[in-house]
């Protein structure tokens, strides 16, 4: 009996281990996984927010977007620009979008918001700028004018974002103006705005599948739009 003791005691300890060793297996291997995701997070941040410099220059233009895991695809966003209340310019800007994991950037209207877990935070502000001295307002609008896709990796990718980019400058006149960036992540714009003497609310705009930052400017002053048209292809390698 003893014997059988020493087996039976010596076969939980062994059962116990196996338990042991799989979980630990389990967490090791969501620990590098979600390094993973974040290393794939800040590279294709500070990758797009690179392309998002293209808004500078005009022709043809390449850059790179990498990365181990995830998905790099387009999306619907649009931008509006309002003139005390109503709509008096809407956009098709689309948006780029990389997901893996909890991780998400977005490229949109010219901003980088990252997204990990519920926290967000914006990487690149919009080029849209603002002077109440001079009582100006500038609003950026890069386009990307390119059909919709999508590319996958398992293992690691190589994206080339080429660019031809053309510019379009529209006088708005004196007005009381705000601006509408349609997101999935509202805060970081929000943050921005507010930063920049703006008041900020949400709408939700016919026909759009999220809800829009509306930033709000004080006082009249004179309005220019500017898009930003990229032509943008995307080529693997």
């Amino acid at each position: 009996m003893r014997g059988q003791s020493h087996i039976v005691g010596f076969v939980l300890i062994l059962g116990f281990g196996v338990v042991a060793l799989g979980t630990l297996t389990a967490g090791v291997g969501t620990v590098i996984e979600s390094q993973s995701a974040n290393a794939d997070g800040t590279r294709v941040a500070a990758d797009l927010g690179d392309a998002s410099e293209v808004i500078e220059r005009t022709g043809v233009q390449t850059d790179r977007v990498n990365f181990a895991n995830g998905q790099l695809s387009t999306t619907e966003r649009t931008l509006r620009v309002l003139d005390g209340g109503s709509v008096e310019q809407t956009l098709a800007v689309d948006a780029l979008v990389f997901e893996s994991g909890d991780r998400q950037v977005t490229s949109v209207a010219g901003a980088v918001i990252q997204r990990a877990g519920t926290s967000a935070w914006l990487e690149r502000a919009p080029p849209i700028t603002t002077s109440e001295t001079n009582e100006v307002l500038v609003v950026g609008a890069p386009i990307l004018g390119t059909d919709h896709w999508s590319v996958g990796a398992d293992g690691g990718i190589s994206v080339t974002l080429r660019t031809n980019v053309t510019h379009d400058r529209t006088a708005l006149g004196r007005g009381n103006f705000a601006v509408a960036i349609e997101t999935a992540t509202p805060g970081p714009l929000e943050r921005y705005f507010e930063r920049q003497n703006a008041t900020t609310s949400r709408r939700q705009f016919s026909g759009d599948e999220h809800g829009s930052v509306v930033a709000t400017f004080p006082t009249e002053r004179t309005g220019y739009l500017v898009v930003h048209d990229l032509n943008l292809e995307v080529r693997d390698g």
